[in-house]
Protein backbone atom coordinates (compact mmCIF):
# COMPACT_ATOMS: atom_id res chain seq x y z
CA UNK A 1 0.00 0.00 0.00
CA UNK A 2 1.34 3.44 -0.88
CA UNK A 3 1.83 5.69 2.11
CA UNK A 4 -0.43 8.73 2.41
CA UNK A 5 1.77 11.39 3.98
CA UNK A 6 -1.03 13.95 4.05
CA UNK A 7 -3.37 12.00 6.31
CA UNK A 8 -6.10 11.70 3.69
CA UNK A 9 -8.07 8.57 2.95
CA UNK A 10 -7.09 7.01 -0.38
CA UNK A 11 -8.81 4.28 -2.43
CA UNK A 12 -5.98 1.97 -1.43
CA UNK A 13 -6.51 2.55 2.29
CA UNK A 14 -10.23 1.95 1.90
CA UNK A 15 -9.61 -1.33 0.18
CA UNK A 16 -7.11 -2.26 2.90
CA UNK A 17 -9.95 -2.14 5.42
CA UNK A 18 -11.84 -4.61 3.27
CA UNK A 19 -8.75 -6.81 3.01
CA UNK A 20 -8.30 -6.88 6.77
CA UNK A 21 -11.79 -8.36 7.20
CA UNK A 22 -11.57 -10.76 4.23
CA UNK A 23 -13.14 -14.04 5.44
CA UNK A 24 -11.53 -16.57 3.10
CA UNK A 25 -7.97 -16.73 4.40
CA UNK A 26 -5.46 -17.98 1.83
CA UNK A 27 -8.11 -17.83 -0.89
CA UNK A 28 -7.46 -14.09 -1.05
CA UNK A 29 -4.51 -14.56 -3.40
CA UNK A 30 -6.69 -16.36 -5.92
CA UNK A 31 -9.42 -13.72 -5.59
CA UNK A 32 -6.84 -11.00 -6.25
CA UNK A 33 -5.76 -12.74 -9.46
CA UNK A 34 -9.38 -13.03 -10.63
CA UNK A 35 -10.06 -9.37 -9.87
CA UNK A 36 -6.87 -8.25 -11.62
CA UNK A 37 -7.89 -10.06 -14.80
CA UNK A 38 -11.50 -8.89 -14.67
CA UNK A 39 -11.03 -5.25 -13.59
CA UNK A 40 -7.39 -4.22 -14.04
CA UNK A 41 -7.55 -0.82 -12.34
CA UNK A 42 -9.43 -2.06 -9.29
CA UNK A 43 -7.26 -5.15 -9.26
CA UNK A 44 -4.09 -3.12 -8.97
CA UNK A 45 -5.57 -1.13 -6.11
CA UNK A 46 -6.41 -4.35 -4.26
CA UNK A 47 -3.03 -5.93 -4.98
CA UNK A 48 -1.08 -2.91 -3.87
CA UNK A 49 -3.26 -2.45 -0.79
CA UNK A 50 -3.42 -6.04 0.42
CA UNK A 51 0.30 -6.62 -0.11
CA UNK A 52 2.22 -9.83 -0.67
CA UNK A 53 5.35 -9.92 1.44
CA UNK A 54 7.59 -7.86 -0.82
CA UNK A 55 8.52 -4.17 -0.64
CA UNK A 56 8.19 -2.81 2.88
CA UNK A 57 5.64 0.00 2.89
CA UNK A 58 4.33 -0.83 -0.59
CA UNK A 59 6.38 1.77 -2.52
CA UNK A 60 6.27 1.35 -6.29
CA UNK A 61 9.46 0.09 -7.92
CA UNK A 62 10.68 0.01 -11.49
CA UNK A 63 13.57 -1.57 -13.32
CA UNK A 64 14.52 -4.98 -14.67
CA UNK A 65 15.38 -8.32 -13.09
CA UNK A 66 17.20 -10.84 -15.30
CA UNK A 67 16.82 -14.52 -14.43
CA UNK A 68 17.97 -17.60 -16.35
CA UNK A 69 18.91 -21.22 -15.76
CA UNK A 70 17.20 -24.49 -14.90
CA UNK A 71 14.11 -25.60 -16.79
CA UNK A 72 13.15 -27.55 -13.66
CA UNK A 73 13.14 -24.46 -11.45
CA UNK A 74 11.56 -22.28 -14.16
CA UNK A 75 7.90 -23.07 -13.24
CA UNK A 76 8.51 -22.00 -9.63
CA UNK A 77 10.29 -18.78 -10.49
CA UNK A 78 7.86 -17.90 -13.26
CA UNK A 79 4.86 -18.47 -10.96
CA UNK A 80 6.39 -16.18 -8.34
CA UNK A 81 7.41 -13.65 -10.98
CA UNK A 82 3.83 -13.57 -12.28
CA UNK A 83 2.52 -12.73 -8.82
CA UNK A 84 5.27 -10.15 -8.31
CA UNK A 85 4.52 -8.45 -11.63
CA UNK A 86 0.97 -7.91 -10.36
CA UNK A 87 2.27 -6.15 -7.26
CA UNK A 88 5.04 -4.25 -9.01
CA UNK A 89 3.84 -3.81 -12.62
CA UNK A 90 6.67 -1.41 -13.48
CA UNK A 91 9.33 -4.02 -12.73
CA UNK A 92 10.24 -6.12 -15.76
CA UNK A 93 11.08 -9.67 -14.64
CA UNK A 94 12.42 -11.89 -17.43
CA UNK A 95 12.91 -15.63 -16.83
CA UNK A 96 14.96 -17.58 -19.37
CA UNK A 97 15.54 -21.32 -19.72
CA UNK A 98 19.04 -22.38 -20.72
CA UNK A 99 19.58 -25.19 -18.20
CA UNK A 100 21.46 -24.99 -14.91
CA UNK A 101 24.82 -25.07 -16.67
CA UNK A 102 23.82 -22.49 -19.28
CA UNK A 103 22.39 -20.27 -16.57
CA UNK A 104 25.58 -20.44 -14.51
CA UNK A 105 27.65 -19.45 -17.56
CA UNK A 106 25.68 -16.21 -17.80
CA UNK A 107 25.48 -15.72 -14.04
CA UNK A 108 29.22 -16.12 -13.41
CA UNK A 109 29.91 -13.55 -16.14
CA UNK A 110 27.60 -11.09 -14.38
CA UNK A 111 25.02 -11.14 -17.17
CA UNK A 112 22.06 -12.17 -14.98
CA UNK A 113 20.88 -11.17 -11.53
CA UNK A 114 19.49 -14.53 -10.40
CA UNK A 115 20.22 -18.05 -11.61
CA UNK A 116 17.75 -20.92 -11.32
CA UNK A 117 19.54 -24.18 -10.54
CA UNK A 118 18.47 -27.78 -10.01
CA UNK A 119 21.93 -28.66 -8.69
CA UNK A 120 24.60 -26.89 -6.63
CA UNK A 121 27.16 -24.75 -8.44
CA UNK A 122 30.21 -26.73 -9.62
CA UNK A 123 33.88 -26.09 -8.85
CA UNK A 124 34.69 -24.78 -12.33
CA UNK A 125 31.69 -22.43 -12.14
CA UNK A 126 32.83 -21.20 -8.73
CA UNK A 127 36.26 -20.50 -10.22
CA UNK A 128 34.67 -18.62 -13.14
CA UNK A 129 32.64 -16.48 -10.74
CA UNK A 130 35.73 -15.70 -8.68
CA UNK A 131 37.70 -14.78 -11.79
CA UNK A 132 34.97 -12.34 -12.81
CA UNK A 133 34.53 -10.89 -9.33
CA UNK A 134 31.00 -12.29 -8.97
CA UNK A 135 29.89 -12.83 -5.37
CA UNK A 136 26.67 -14.75 -4.78
CA UNK A 137 24.48 -16.61 -2.32
CA UNK A 138 22.78 -19.99 -2.74
CA UNK A 139 19.18 -20.16 -1.50
CA UNK A 140 17.22 -23.41 -1.30
CA UNK A 141 13.65 -22.84 -2.45
CA UNK A 142 11.96 -26.28 -2.79
CA UNK A 143 12.39 -30.02 -3.20
CA UNK A 144 11.82 -31.91 -6.44
CA UNK A 145 11.77 -35.49 -7.64
CA UNK A 146 13.11 -36.71 -10.97
CA UNK A 147 10.39 -38.76 -12.64
CA UNK A 148 11.02 -41.77 -14.91
CA UNK A 149 8.37 -41.97 -17.63
CA UNK A 150 7.22 -44.31 -20.39
CA UNK A 151 4.46 -44.10 -22.96
CA UNK A 152 0.91 -44.89 -21.74
CA UNK A 153 0.75 -47.79 -24.24
CA UNK A 154 3.73 -49.43 -22.55
CA UNK A 155 2.08 -52.34 -20.69
CA UNK A 156 5.23 -54.23 -19.69
CA UNK A 157 7.06 -51.80 -17.40
CA UNK A 158 5.67 -51.25 -13.92
CA UNK A 159 8.97 -50.22 -12.32
CA UNK A 160 12.73 -50.07 -12.79
CA UNK A 161 15.42 -50.97 -10.29
CA UNK A 162 18.30 -48.54 -9.86
CA UNK A 163 20.56 -51.24 -11.35
CA UNK A 164 18.36 -51.48 -14.45
CA UNK A 165 18.43 -47.71 -14.91
CA UNK A 166 22.20 -47.75 -14.59
CA UNK A 167 22.48 -50.57 -17.13
CA UNK A 168 20.33 -48.52 -19.50
CA UNK A 169 22.03 -45.14 -19.09
CA UNK A 170 25.72 -45.81 -18.30
CA UNK A 171 28.27 -44.84 -20.99
CA UNK A 172 29.05 -48.48 -21.75
CA UNK A 173 25.42 -49.03 -22.80
CA UNK A 174 25.80 -46.91 -25.93
CA UNK A 175 25.36 -49.07 -29.00
CA UNK A 176 25.00 -52.20 -26.86
CA UNK A 177 21.85 -51.95 -24.72
CA UNK A 178 19.37 -51.03 -27.43
CA UNK A 179 16.37 -53.32 -26.96
CA UNK A 180 13.83 -53.73 -24.18
CA UNK A 181 14.48 -57.47 -23.69
CA UNK A 182 18.11 -56.70 -22.85
CA UNK A 183 16.87 -55.11 -19.63
CA UNK A 184 14.49 -57.96 -18.74
CA UNK A 185 14.13 -61.04 -20.96
CA UNK A 186 10.33 -61.02 -20.67
CA UNK A 187 10.12 -57.50 -22.08
CA UNK A 188 9.55 -57.13 -25.87
CA UNK A 189 12.28 -57.48 -28.47
CA UNK A 190 11.82 -53.87 -29.56
CA UNK A 191 14.21 -50.94 -29.81
CA UNK A 192 14.41 -48.64 -26.77
CA UNK A 193 14.19 -44.93 -27.58
CA UNK A 194 15.70 -42.72 -24.88
CA UNK A 195 14.78 -39.14 -23.97
CA UNK A 196 16.52 -36.95 -21.42
CA UNK A 197 17.66 -33.43 -20.51
CA UNK A 198 20.68 -31.98 -22.29
CA UNK A 199 24.12 -32.03 -20.73
CA UNK A 200 23.77 -28.40 -19.54
CA UNK A 201 20.80 -29.42 -17.40
CA UNK A 202 21.08 -29.80 -13.64
CA UNK A 203 18.53 -32.61 -13.90
CA UNK A 204 20.92 -34.49 -16.19
CA UNK A 205 23.78 -33.91 -13.74
CA UNK A 206 21.76 -35.09 -10.77
CA UNK A 207 20.31 -38.14 -12.53
CA UNK A 208 23.68 -39.35 -13.79
CA UNK A 209 25.27 -38.88 -10.38
CA UNK A 210 22.43 -40.68 -8.57
CA UNK A 211 22.05 -43.53 -11.08
CA UNK A 212 25.40 -43.95 -12.84
CA UNK A 213 27.55 -42.73 -9.98
CA UNK A 214 29.25 -39.84 -11.77
CA UNK A 215 27.74 -36.48 -12.68
CA UNK A 216 27.62 -35.93 -16.43
CA UNK A 217 28.48 -39.54 -17.26
CA UNK A 218 26.01 -41.32 -19.56
CA UNK A 219 25.52 -42.78 -22.98
CA UNK A 220 25.21 -40.19 -25.69
CA UNK A 221 22.73 -41.82 -28.07
CA UNK A 222 19.54 -40.33 -26.66
CA UNK A 223 17.23 -37.51 -27.69
CA UNK A 224 18.33 -34.58 -25.53
CA UNK A 225 16.69 -31.21 -24.90
CA UNK A 226 16.98 -28.41 -22.35
CA UNK A 227 13.22 -27.93 -22.83
CA UNK A 228 11.34 -30.52 -20.78
CA UNK A 229 8.24 -29.99 -22.91
CA UNK A 230 10.15 -31.47 -25.87
CA UNK A 231 10.89 -34.55 -23.77
CA UNK A 232 7.24 -34.83 -22.75
CA UNK A 233 6.17 -34.80 -26.39
CA UNK A 234 8.87 -37.31 -27.31
CA UNK A 235 7.83 -39.96 -24.78
CA UNK A 236 4.12 -39.22 -25.26
CA UNK A 237 4.45 -39.96 -28.99
CA UNK A 238 6.66 -43.04 -28.78
CA UNK A 239 5.36 -46.41 -27.53
CA UNK A 240 8.91 -47.66 -27.01
CA UNK A 241 10.22 -44.45 -25.47
CA UNK A 242 11.51 -43.93 -21.93
CA UNK A 243 12.78 -40.71 -20.40
CA UNK A 244 13.37 -38.71 -17.25
CA UNK A 245 12.70 -35.12 -16.18
CA UNK A 246 11.37 -33.10 -13.26
CA UNK A 247 8.24 -34.33 -11.52
CA UNK A 248 6.40 -31.04 -12.13
CA UNK A 249 6.43 -31.63 -15.88
CA UNK A 250 4.82 -35.04 -15.36
CA UNK A 251 2.15 -33.46 -13.14
CA UNK A 252 1.30 -31.04 -15.95
CA UNK A 253 1.13 -33.85 -18.55
CA UNK A 254 -0.06 -36.86 -16.54
CA UNK A 255 -2.69 -37.80 -19.12
CA UNK A 256 0.00 -38.20 -21.80
CA UNK A 257 2.53 -40.21 -19.82
CA UNK A 258 2.93 -43.25 -17.57
CA UNK A 259 4.84 -42.71 -14.34
CA UNK A 260 7.17 -45.55 -13.35
CA UNK A 261 8.26 -46.44 -9.82
CA UNK A 262 11.90 -46.93 -8.83
CA UNK A 263 13.20 -49.71 -6.57
CA UNK A 264 16.33 -48.54 -4.80
CA UNK A 265 17.27 -52.06 -3.72
CA UNK A 266 14.83 -52.81 -0.93
CA UNK A 267 12.30 -54.53 -3.20
CA UNK A 268 9.70 -51.79 -2.73
CA UNK A 269 9.26 -49.65 -5.85
CA UNK A 270 8.22 -46.08 -5.07
CA UNK A 271 6.71 -43.53 -7.44
CA UNK A 272 7.56 -39.85 -7.03
CA UNK A 273 4.79 -37.77 -5.48
CA UNK A 274 4.79 -34.67 -3.32
CA UNK A 275 4.44 -36.98 -0.31
CA UNK A 276 7.24 -39.43 -1.20
CA UNK A 277 9.62 -36.62 -2.12
CA UNK A 278 8.84 -34.72 1.10
CA UNK A 279 9.37 -37.85 3.22
CA UNK A 280 12.54 -38.81 1.28
CA UNK A 281 11.13 -42.27 0.54
CA UNK A 282 11.59 -41.75 -3.19
CA UNK A 283 15.29 -42.56 -3.44
CA UNK A 284 17.72 -41.74 -4.91
CA UNK A 285 15.97 -39.29 -7.25
CA UNK A 286 14.79 -36.60 -4.82
CA UNK A 287 16.74 -33.37 -4.47
CA UNK A 288 16.66 -29.74 -3.35
CA UNK A 289 16.49 -26.96 -5.96
CA UNK A 290 17.94 -23.47 -5.71
CA UNK A 291 18.19 -19.89 -6.81
CA UNK A 292 21.53 -18.06 -6.78
CA UNK A 293 21.56 -14.29 -6.27
CA UNK A 294 24.46 -12.08 -7.39
CA UNK A 295 25.59 -9.66 -4.67
CA UNK A 296 26.07 -6.69 -6.98
CA UNK A 297 22.56 -7.24 -8.35
CA UNK A 298 21.09 -7.51 -4.83
CA UNK A 299 22.18 -3.92 -4.20
CA UNK A 300 19.38 -2.90 -6.54
CA UNK A 301 16.14 -2.39 -4.63
CA UNK A 302 14.17 -4.29 -7.29
CA UNK A 303 16.27 -7.44 -6.95
CA UNK A 304 16.39 -7.27 -3.17
CA UNK A 305 12.62 -6.84 -2.99
CA UNK A 306 11.98 -9.66 -5.45
CA UNK A 307 14.14 -12.12 -3.51
CA UNK A 308 12.36 -11.21 -0.27
CA UNK A 309 9.05 -11.71 -2.03
CA UNK A 310 10.25 -15.02 -3.47
CA UNK A 311 11.17 -16.46 -0.07
CA UNK A 312 7.99 -15.16 1.55
CA UNK A 313 5.73 -16.58 -1.16
CA UNK A 314 7.49 -19.80 -2.18
CA UNK A 315 5.89 -21.90 0.54
CA UNK A 316 2.44 -21.02 -0.82
CA UNK A 317 3.19 -21.35 -4.53
CA UNK A 318 5.63 -24.22 -5.10
CA UNK A 319 3.05 -26.90 -4.36
CA UNK A 320 0.68 -25.36 -6.91
CA UNK A 321 3.23 -26.00 -9.66
CA UNK A 322 4.09 -29.56 -8.62
CA UNK A 323 6.99 -29.17 -6.19
CA UNK A 324 7.50 -29.81 -2.50
CA UNK A 325 7.77 -26.72 -0.26
CA UNK A 326 10.38 -26.45 2.46
CA UNK A 327 9.25 -26.39 6.08
CA UNK A 328 8.13 -22.88 7.00
CA UNK A 329 11.03 -22.49 9.40
CA UNK A 330 13.52 -23.23 6.65
CA UNK A 331 12.14 -20.42 4.48
CA UNK A 332 12.69 -18.11 7.44
CA UNK A 333 16.27 -19.36 7.71
CA UNK A 334 16.87 -18.78 4.00
CA UNK A 335 15.49 -15.24 4.33
CA UNK A 336 17.78 -14.61 7.32
CA UNK A 337 20.74 -15.82 5.22
CA UNK A 338 19.80 -13.41 2.47
CA UNK A 339 19.45 -10.48 4.90
CA UNK A 340 22.91 -11.23 6.28
CA UNK A 341 24.27 -11.49 2.73
CA UNK A 342 23.08 -7.98 1.85
CA UNK A 343 24.35 -6.61 5.14
CA UNK A 344 21.03 -6.16 6.89
CA UNK A 345 20.70 -6.62 10.61
CA UNK A 346 18.94 -9.85 11.54
CA UNK A 347 16.70 -7.82 13.82
CA UNK A 348 15.29 -5.68 11.01
CA UNK A 349 12.03 -6.50 9.27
Amino acid sequence: MKKNTHGKTTPGSAVLKVCSFWPFGKGLDQIKRWVLRAVPVLGLVILNSCGGGGQQGGDSLDGRIRIDGSSTVYPITEAIAEEYRSEQPDVRVTVGVSGSGGGFKKFTRGETDISNASRPIMEQEIAQAKENGVEYIELTIAYDGIAVLVNPDNDWVDHFTVEELEKLWEPEAQGKITRWNQIRPEWPDEKINLYGPGVASGTYDYFTEAIVGQSGSSRGDFTASEDDNVLVQGVAGDKYGVGFFGLAYYEENAQKLKLVGVDNGDGKPVKPTIETVASNTYKPLSRPVFIYVRKEAAKKKTVEDFVRYYLNQAGNLVKDVGYVPLPEEQYKEELAKFKKFIGESSNSS
